[in-house]
């Protein structure tokens, strides 16, 4: 997706190491085998679960997490730096560097996808401290009010409205100013965001050349109006503006380097890595429901001091067990302990503890797709990153002082729209969008080249628009194909199956050409690298070309306490268990209309609250 000189770059300069002194590597370093609570995978959600449950220095939390530490730089074949011991995964602007196929991923690919030609292709996950938080985008939203309050309609929870996750905001986010200290007015609106939370949030750092044409492109056609703060917060997510991403003092904001950091000192949390959950153990009923307290699990590979890996250890939970394994962990494991459809289940001749017909069901994603055209002149980026020496140079003042084009994630702007009004699948299909302020697709101005798929070409310069489907109406599966933890799971997105997901695709390759027909972009864009105007065309360009942009969700999903389908209750317990909870995207009934991130630590704040009013009561 990048430059090869910035990939090889990259990663010569990695280097394993320690970044937490209390972080644990081996089971043996465990002094106890009982906790409060057991939290599975130490990622977005499951760290910010440990930081607030350690909050009552009575209670004891145990995360497992079967990826590895962060990495440190050192010295590369390129240049040497003083790094002050920062890990390399905090550049954001080298987060396409650190997924696919590394050993920060977990190195999923999907199946052959029928809507997209038959092709498969990689499926990135964080397999490391902070999980995909460390390893994402950045950027940061919370979702359209409507996505909230949908949530709450689906569960008949008011608690999921947005009127009451609203707060969480506050509690979370933690708004710095941007590093190269530039003036924001216009760029965000201070008053709707949190300046005391974990997290810490800011505008981008430095300066794009094409940043003034997005926004003069807002002045001049009115299909793409400006919008002063695209976080979801309070406001409609329909129009194009800044880019407000995890980043803080210009490195990355992951939930280990904040959520995991805050509460690196406290003595009742524990953070195992290197472990992998093999299975949850049941240990017998209350009331027809089964009670799961057990955890069970192993070294991962690679990781173990005995020759042939580790034995399975087994560790038990006092109060609760909590799946935070993300959209496809999450499914795995609940699968392998027994708990989902039978129909995946007995194949593999594995009890079924808990009849969960829809453990990983409703897989839902959002696409990715390139739309790339020729440039004039040598201000695109992609003029540094196919030189070494100008690569150098930029890492290196990164390393040096938080400063340069290596603080910023792959855009400054971003924007997001609907299909027309009058188009003809919004007849005769429903509208999929929670809402009308609530957008069909995104896209995201990059001032270089960026394609999984499409070859760069070895001269020339490039200018693209990645657009994304954030509402889409397709559905995939997660299965396990053995009793092996360590098979990877079969992955179906079955992206683009549906009629609406196609024709809004379509819609976002048009918009995306429509946009830099602008006056702003007349002496710029000479025109499309892949040319042809015709629906058909489209079409199979769609087809040919897209990919994910990473954002997995929906595999536990949420459901009313009433209704025997979903996977977990509103309160996210496990429906048919006690002692079992979901925290992470999996338990979302529709995906969010935007970047995911930050509404899986709105989901974990929520969740931390009821898990901690559920202590108090005894449930």
């Amino acid at each position: 997706m990048f430059s090869p000189y910035l990939v090889s770059f990259v990663f010569n300069a990695c280097l394993i190491g320690s970044s937490l002194a209390v972080t644990l590597t081996q089971s043996s370093q465990l002094k106890t085998r009982t906790y409060d609570y057991i939290i599975v995978g130490a990622g977005t959600a499951g760290l910010t679960l440990a930081n607030r449950l350690t909050e009552d220095p009575n209670v004891s939390v145990l995360v497992l997490e079967a990826g590895i530490d962060r990495p440190r730089p050192s010295y590369s074949l390129y240049f040497s730096f003083s790094d002050q011991n920062q890990p390399l995964v905090t550049a954001p602007f080298l987060a396409p560097t650190l997924t696919p196929n590394s050993i920060f991923d977990w190195n999923y690919t999907v199946v052959p996808q029928v809507g997209l030609g038959g092709r498969s292709f990689p499926y990135p996950r964080g397999r490391i401290l902070g999980g995909s938080s460390s390893v994402n985008y950045l950027f940061h939203q919370y979702g359209s009010t409507e996505d909230w309050d949908r949530f709450a309609n689906v569960t008949g929870d008011p608690g999921w409205s947005w009127s009451n996750m609203r707060r969480f905001v506050q509690k979370h986010e933690k708004i710095v100013p941007p590093v190269d200290g530039h003036n924001t007015t216009g760029q965000i609106i201070p008053s709707i965001h949190g300046f005391n939370g974990v997290l810490g949030v800011s505008l981008p750092g430095f300066n794009q050349t094409t940043d003034t044409r997005v926004i003069q492109t807002t002045v001049e056609l009115e299909e793409f109006p400006y919008n002063e703060d695209l976080s979801g917060i309070d406001r409609s997510l329909l129009g194009v503006g800044f880019v407000q991403g995890a980043v803080h003092g210009g490195v990355r904001s992951s939930s280990s380097s904040t959520y995991l950091a805050q509460a690196n000192t406290r003595p009742n949390l524990t953070v195992l890595i290197n472990a992998t959950v093999q299975k949850l153990i049941a240990s017998g009923s209350i009331l027809g429901l089964k009670v799961f307290k057990t955890v069970q699990f192993t070294s991962s590979p690679g990781t173990s001091l005995a020759p042939g890996g580790g034995p399975s250890i087994q560790v038990n939970a006092t109060k609760e067990v909590i799946l935070s394994a993300g959209t496809i962990g999450t499914a795995q494991i609940l699968q392998l302990s027994g708990i989902g459809n039978p129909d995946d289940l007995n194949p593999l001749n594995i009890p079924v503890l808990v009849n969960s017909p829809h453990v990983g069901r409703n897989l839902m994603d959002h696409t990715f797709l390139p739309n790339i055209f020729s440039v004039n002149g040598e201000t695109s980026v992609d003029h540094v990153l196919q030189n070494p020496s100008s690569i150098n140079a930029a890492v290196n003042q990164f390393f040096t002082n938080h400063t340069g084009m290596i603080v910023v994630p792959v855009s400054n702007t971003f924007g997001f729209a609907r299909i027309p009004a009058n188009s003809s699948v919004l007849s005769t299909d429903a509208d999929p969008a929670p809402g009308p302020n609530s957008p069909h697709f995104e896209y995201i101005p990059t001032n270089f080249f960026i394609s999984a798929v499409t070859p760069e070409p070895a001269t020339g310069s490039f200018f693209t628009i990645v657009t994304v489907l954030v509402n889409p109406t397709s559905r995939g599966t997660v299965k396990i194909r053995s009793t092996n933890p360590f098979d990877k799971p079969i992955i179906d997105p079955q992206f683009l199956t549906t009629d609406f997901d196609l024709v809004a695709m379509r819609e976002s390759v048009k918009s995306a050409r429509r946009f830099v027909s602008a006056p702003a972009w007349s002496d710029y864009v000479i025109g499309p690298l892949v040319p042809g105007d015709s629906d058909d065309d489209i079409d199979a360009f769609v087809r040919s070309t897209t990919t994910t942009i990473f954002h997995p969700s929906g595999t536990a999903g949420m459901t009313s306490f009433l209704l025997s389908n979903g996977v977990v209750n509103p309160d996210l317990s496990v429906k048919g268990t006690l002692g079992l909870r979901v925290v992470d995207a999996s338990v979302f009934p529709f995906i969010p209309s935007c970047h995911t991130q930050g509404p899986v630590y709105m989901v974990a704040e929520r969740a931390a609250e009821l898990i901690k009013l559920a202590g108090i009561i005894g449930l």
